[in-house]
């Protein structure tokens, strides 16, 4: 069997050639102008990224992507879905204002941007997955399925819940509708360790569901005497009845104190994001991109972002999204841990970044379920552009 091609470019510039003219070189070398654009509807799903949060892409890029889609007759648009969880991109009118904050408006990217999933979230098309496991019938943003053709701009960086933020996690969870990502999340629920919890709220503030209360820390290896213990502070505690398992809390506690529920419910939804995944591109023309910038140990949700854990490296385009996940976690993986990271402090017993930063995680689940689903190969060519 032949292997995926790969196209790379890395970040070096010079004095004729900038980052965003390496962009275009770089698609336009991995075939996107293939692709029949002439009086289609392109959607380029992209996170716009959660305000106060840095590492996202800079439109700049979008608009590269753009002007090409319009050069070749297409009808390109921007697109995300909203999210579960407390921030800015909870319904279309916050999440219009968060992106064009960011830069993401038709005056600097020359597109529209179309919230896919309307107003509330509730706007979606029922996609079946004939050969899904966990998933008969994804919910997807309706204006991504009514799109011709479908192109995805992805800021690959760390995630708490899956491993890494790669072109996966863009389409399967970008593009679910909000009771999409509930089903996507419904696997794994998360749990409170009490002896580390600080009572600093934050997990509680982050929490969309009024999943999680502070009650008192009556455990057996609660340190301390009894009247200690008596009047120690409470700890949070999760309900397992109104959480949806989205991980927020996990990445918004500061003492690492919420843990993942177990391995398998992480792969489970990992497992799911494939087949989210499948709904979204089989069966119409699709081509990917992402960007190892600014690899970030979290996701781009957060309100906020941690530096780097590895060097930036450079930018990667494919038909594959399988290759192209692959590729860009293998690039990571050779790269040497920035000190001072929350990768540095951890220890590195996995011989994977992504492990060793997130340990509860397994983001090769993922990929392993989408090759045995035919969406691709993780066996690759990495075809350098200058």
């Amino acid at each position: 069997m032949e292997k995926a091609k790969v196209y790379f470019t890395d970040f070096r510039a010079s004095l004729n050639q900038n980052l965003l003219q390496k962009l275009e070189k770089l698609v336009v070398k991995a075939g996107i102008e293939q692709l029949d654009f002439q009086n289609k509807f392109a959607a380029i799903k992209i996170h716009f990224g959660e305000p106060g949060n840095l590492a996202y892409l800079r439109p700049n890029y979008a608009k590269v992507i753009v002007d090409l889609v319009k050069r070749n007759g297409g009808r390109p648009f921007l697109t995300d879905c909203n999210t579960l969880y407390v921030g800015r991109r909870k319904n279309a009118l916050d999440h219009l204002d968060a992106a064009y904050e960011n830069g993401y408006n038709p005056f600097a990217t020359g597109c529209h941007v179309i919230i896919a999933d309307g107003l509330k979230g509730t706007d979606e098309a029922l996609v079946p997955v004939p050969d899904g496991k966990y998933v008969k019938e994804a919910k997807i943003g309706r204006a991504i399925m009514d799109a011709d053709m479908f192109i995805t701009l992805t800021h690959f960086k760390g995630h708490e819940a899956t491993g890494f933020g790669g072109t996966f996690k863009n389409i399967g969870m970008g593009c679910g509708s909000r009771a999409g990502k509930m089903e996507m999340h419904s696997s794994g629920k998360p749990n409170v360790h009490p002896e580390l919890c600080i009572s600093c709220g934050e997990c509680r503030k982050n929490c969309a569901h009024d999943a999680i209360s502070f009650v008192d820390y009556t455990g057996e290896n609660r340190p301390g005497s009894r009247a200690e213990r008596k009047n120690a502070k409470k700890r949070a505690f999760i309900d397992h009845n109104k959480c949806v398992g989205c991980g927020r809390c996990i990445g918004a506690c500061p003492e690492d104190a919420v843990k993942a529920g177990t391995d398998e419910a992480n792969d489970i939804l990992n497992y799911k994001i494939a087949e989210y995944t499948y709904a979204v591109i089989h069966g119409r023309p699709n081509f990917h991109i992402s960007l190892v910038i600014d690899v970030s140990p979290y996701c781009d949700c957060h309100a906020e972002n941690d530096i780097p854990i590895v060097p930036d490296i450079g930018m990667f385009a494919s038909f594959d999204p399988v290759a192209l996940d692959q590729a860009c976690a293998d690039a990571v993986n050779r790269q040497p841990v920035i000190e001072g990271s929350v990768l540095s402090e951890k220890e590195h017993c996995h011989h994977d970044h992504f492990t060793d930063t997130h340990p509860d995680t397994n983001w090769e689940s993922c990929l392993e379920h989408a090759v045995k689903m035919g969406m691709g190969s993780r066996e690759y060519e990495l075809i350098e552009i200058k």
